[in-house]
């Protein structure tokens, strides 16, 4: 799996790119992602300031980060980007939908974005409903509360443990929308499936529906830690895709009867044998078990990685 296309709609709004001497798009159903190019003169913080001048900026309700710096490696720090973003907040009154990273594969691997501590940006902008960050390198979020947040979602080729605890325990009351990429250690993951304890009794989001816990090399540990945890009382989906889930993680949720009270379960691209999957497919629930991976293949791999 790779990231091939920028995003088309996030957080309920169409999303169009904008460069200066644009208009602005109508803030009723459009949102605009800025972006910049390798080795292009205008930087994203002029583009960004040029932005801010456009007549009825302020009821802009969210705002696309593409590419944020015309460098590569360690010098694409995106820490300009954050001190406008910061800058901006009262210019921004209605921002609720925000993506930080909105980066295709032919422009930067997601394994080799460079992030920041985002936490000021959360605390500039405390009326956000739905927020997604792409790359998990020096990626910080403090201590979160955001108590309008519907929908979170963070893609990486790998998440700290340190990023995964401040999600897990973070003040998000209205949350209904968690999705981790939850990577490998080869492209920067130190999480591990412990860090995902806080979740299990669905006491820290009372109001979470879906629960995305993705793309990770330790997938069979998360299915047997979930499998008959409570929270599953109150989901609706969950996603334990992209990662290498093997008959063991399966046989956890085949056997458990809080599993049969979702709606959906996915666990596609998986490298369980087929009498498992056929099993699964057999509970009463939807279940996607597509790209099924050689369960035999010693070399097994996370779908979103480099």
């Amino acid at each position: 799996m790779t990231i091939g296309e920028h995003l088309s709609k996030f957080g309920g709004l169409q999303v169009t790119p904008w460069e200066p001497g644009q208009p602005l798009g109508d803030t009723v159903t459009t949102i605009h992602r800025i972006s910049v190019e390798y080795d292009e003169k205008t930087s994203w913080t002029d583009k960004f300031r040029a932005f801010l001048t456009l007549p009825n900026v302020e009821n802009s309700q969210g705002l696309v980060v593409g590419m944020w710096s015309a460098e590569a490696g360690e010098d694409a720090a995106p820490d300009e980007m954050v001190e406008a973003l910061v800058a901006a907040h009262a210019q921004l009154p209605r921002l609720r939908a925000l993506f930080i990273g909105d980066i295709t594969y032919e422009e930067n691997e997601v394994s080799w974005i460079v992030q920041a501590d985002l936490s000021p940006i959360l605390s500039a902008y405390p009326q956000l409903t739905h927020l997604g960050i792409r790359g998990g390198n020096n990626l910080s979020l403090g201590q979160v509360s955001l108590p309008q947040l519907r929908e979170l979602t963070l893609q990486a080729g790998g998440l700290s443990a340190e990023v995964v605890r401040e999600v897990v325990t973070a003040n998000l009351p209205k949350l209904e929308h968690l999705e981790l990429y939850l990577g490998t250690e080869e492209y920067g993951s130190t999480n591990a499936a412990d860090d995902l304890t806080p979740l299990l009794d669905g006491q820290r989001f009372p109001a979470l529906k879906y629960l995305g816990l993705k793309n990770s090399d330790h997938q069979d540990e998360i299915a047997q830690m979930f499998a008959h945890a409570p929270i599953l009382d109150q989901l609706e989906t969950l996603d334990l895709s992209l990662g290498v889930l093997t008959d063991e993680g399966a046989a956890a949720l085949l056997g458990s009867e809080r599993v049969k009270t979702l709606k959906k379960l996915d666990v596609s691209h998986h490298f369980c044998s087929t009498e498992m999957m056929q099993q699964l497919k057999a509970l009463p629930i939807e279940v996607d078990a597509s790209e099924q991976q050689d369960e035999e293949d010693d070399w097994r791999f996370v779908a979103l990685g480099e």
